[in-house]
């Protein structure tokens, strides 16, 4: 009985940092583009000359992103 007392505040914590990283992960637009990462394993040289200006961009802001923290 008394491992309870340990494990529901282990428990909490773990809780605490999954949303932690969840909302970490929202900040920082993980969650802008789901559908584009999935296609572009079947598709890397299919890409539009706008979906391709559109990957620069994201990358670019990314390393400023990156450079920033």
């Amino acid at each position: 009985m008394s491992i309870i007392y340990v494990l529901i505040p282990i428990a909490i914590i773990i809780v605490a940092v999954a949303i932690l990283v969840f909302f970490w992960a929202v900040k920082s637009n993980q969650f802008d583009d789901l559908d584009r990462q999935g296609y572009s394993i079947l598709f890397d040289d299919d890409l539009s000359p706008e979906e391709k200006a559109l990957a620069e961009k994201r990358k670019k802001i990314q390393q400023q992103n990156e450079s920033n923290d």
